[in-house]
């Protein structure tokens, strides 16, 4: 019988690009387990909302962090220790589309951005939050946001696609180096979502986005929402966790291990009959 006992009374975490999509959400669900959330965003007007938001029901605070830029990291690290005394979680997750060119277009200047966000801002966060774990034997958990993209081809365009892939080699290593301290690296690789990154542009149909990407979805019967995948994090976040580092928690509904070439082959021979 499932607890419903606050998962995280007491600790607290930093969750980049926690001003909106999965992070928002995140954040959300974190406070209302008992932490104290750090949103760390670019987007200033909607961190300061947010954390507004959810200060009545638990301790949030917003502090402007451009993940590309390591003083930046450092003083959200330095933030949550000043304010709330540690820090138990990170949450890196602040990402961008990207370019949607493929390779033979690619832009170099594209590439280095997307590589800078995503890959240099990950190893940052793993930096700075695990040298404060460390200092302060916390035994912490940094969780990095992946994608489905990163273990298979064909669901984001090249740029996206190589960021995500060193994520998963940024968690191997960071797990084998930080184990021996007590600090835990995981990763979540979702399947897509139709947060306002996929959606592409304010105000775009979510409803129309979900059912479009249902349409390539193996598993029938649920829509991957970014609830789910705050869920996923504040398992890897907990205790509940507690002997789980260096896994990629994928959550696609069975999109990256199932084959539909020859499903697609039969329906085309019936097809032609």
């Amino acid at each position: 019988m499932a607890s419903n006992k606050p998962k995280l009374e007491g600790k607290v975490a930093i969750i980049t690009g926690g001003a909106s999509g999965i992070g928002e959400t995140t954040t959300r669900l974190f406070a209302a387990h008992g932490a104290s959330v750090i949103i760390a965003d670019i987007n200033d007007s909607l961190g300061h909302l947010v954390a507004a938001s959810i200060s009545p029901h638990g301790r949030c605070s917003f502090i402007h962090c451009d993940v590309r830029n390591e003083l930046h990291l450092a003083a959200a690290v330095d933030h949550a220790i000043t304010t709330y005394g540690l820090l138990d979680i990170m949450f890196s997750n602040a990402g961008i589309a990207g370019p949607i060119t493929g390779v033979l277009d690619l832009d170099p200047a594209d590439l280095d951005h997307t590589l800078a966000v995503h890959v240099r801002g990950t190893a940052l966060a793993i930096k700075h939050a695990g040298r404060a774990m460390v200092a302060a034997g916390t035994r912490g958990s940094i969780i990095c946001h992946a994608s489905v993209s990163g273990i298979q081809g064909g669901f984001a365009p090249v740029a996206y696609m190589t960021s995500k892939h060193a994520i998963l080699g940024l968690l191997k290593e960071a797990a084998a180096e930080l184990g021996g301290k007590g600090v835990r690296v995981n990763c979540v690789s979702p399947y897509l979502v139709a947060t306002p990154l996929v959606c592409g542009v304010p105000g775009a149909d979510v409803a129309k986005v979900e059912k479009l990407l249902c349409t390539g979805a193996i598993l029938k019967g649920a829509v991957l929402r970014a609830d789910d995948v705050a869920t996923a994090v504040l398992f890897l976040a907990s205790d509940d966790s507690a002997f789980i580092s260096g896994h990629n928690l994928v959550i696609d509904g069975g999109a990256t291990v199932v084959n539909t070439t020859l499903a697609k082959f039969i329906e085309g021979i019936y097809d032609l009959a």
